[in-house]
């Protein structure tokens, strides 16, 4: 995401069917959102559902504090799109249940009245189930209208028939990375489909789910599930954030080589993992270096097999730079021949792709080799 384009954001999260496991579902979907960055979470608070007849369930709310470079449509389009995917049916009834509402609270300072909606979302200085799940996320916000801070919002309404559930945590960016030694407590929520798939993984093959060791595994398997599988939820314009620069005469090969990645074949979906190199014959744009090792890692985070892999690297660095020529060398070790099969552990599988001058020219290529040999 390039950061010179992007906004903040404040999203309202509210469910009140099956609450418990949409609300961290819509979390997760946001934050595997290409085109948003989840910053941080609020807690979550329950509040009585708004309406006459015979009273719904009560709601669960939360606020996201995120950034994005979509506009507001294509922001509404997004949070819609989460909706469905969530089940959400929607009905003429606006106070009928529902398993997620995804509602743009705020979008940076932004006033501006579209057909059915409206930016900041009125709910922001009136409805506590709103202000108090943002003032709790962010509590210095401005409102862009009343000058009045998220926090001071809160602390005007009646806010008596809100309350924490102490009982439901969902996961915090800043806690999900996966060299943070933090594990998380008895309460915290990330992926509900994802962990009671791991949990039923694990009584398949004849093991205890609930036995100590195992507690926490379904949790630690969907936040590194997620982790491994980044690449799906970035791009390469995210990737390359405008690190591109003129040549300015630079006009030999650049390579980085040794450039380690981590990767899961589709077909047994094991690891593997080697190193890369990539190199290029600038024309007239060069890019900055640390961007072909997190290129490499863009598409190895996804399910994949090492040829694709390495003609993607190539395609993404030509379609970004359109040198003379660009080389990928990529020297792996698969676990699903090391670990099954014909479990050969020393056996490691070397793929390339080539383009432009590497191709036409065979002193070139033969200079590349001859460096990363």
């Amino acid at each position: 995401m390039n950061s010179d384009n992007r906004v903040h954001v404040l999203i309202s999260v509210g469910s009140n069917v099956d609450r418990e496991k949409h609300l961290p579902e819509a979390a997760r979907l946001l934050r595997r959102n290409r085109f948003i960055e989840v910053m941080d979470v609020s807690r979550v608070y329950e509040s009585p559902s708004v309406g006459g007849g015979v009273a719904p369930p009560d709601f669960y709310n939360a606020a996201v504090l995120a950034c994005t470079t979509l506009d507001p449509k294509e922001l509404r389009d997004e949070l819609r799109h989460i909706e469905e995917v969530l089940g959400r049916v929607r009905a003429d009834d606006v106070n009928a249940p529902r398993t997620i509402d995804l509602d743009i609270a705020y979008y940076q300072d932004r006033v501006e009245e579209r057909d059915d909606w409206r930016i900041p979302d009125p709910g922001t200085l009136k409805a506590a189930h709103v202000a108090v799940p943002i003032a709790d996320v962010a509590a210095d916000w401005v409102h862009p209208e009343t000058d009045q801070t998220a926090y001071e919002i809160a602390a005007a309404l009646d806010t008596t028939r809100i309350r924490v559930v102490p009982d439901l945590r969902l996961t915090s960016p800043t806690r999900s990375m996966p060299d943070d030694n933090w594990e998380g407590d008895r309460l915290e929520v990330y992926a509900p489909k994802l962990e009671s798939l791991v949990r039923r993984q694990l009584i398949e093959i004849g093991e205890d789910p609930d036995r100590e060791g195992l507690l926490r595994t379904p949790l630690r398997v969907a936040k590194a599930t997620d982790y491994i599988t980044g690449g799906y939820a970035t791009s390469l314009d995210e990737v390359v954030n405008g690190a591109i620069f003129d040549a300015e005469g630079a006009d030999e090969m650049v390579l980085v080589k040794d450039i380690e990645f981590y990767s899961m074949c589709e077909h047994h979906m094991l690891p593997f993992f080697g190193k890369a190199a990539v190199a290029y014959l600038p024309n007239t744009k060069i890019i900055g270096l640390s961007k072909l090792a997190r290129i490499v890692d863009l598409y190895a985070r996804r399910l994949q097999v090492q040829e694709r892999l390495t003609n993607q690297v190539a395609d993404a660095v030509q379609d970004v730079l359109n040198p003379h020529g660009v080389a990928v060398v990529m020297d792996g070790r698969h676990l699903c021949m090391m670990m099954r099969g014909v479990q050969k552990q020393e056996s490691s599988t070397v793929t390339s792709a080539m383009r432009g001058t590497f191709i036409s020219d065979a002193r070139t290529r033969s200079e590349l080799l001859a460096l990363i040999s």
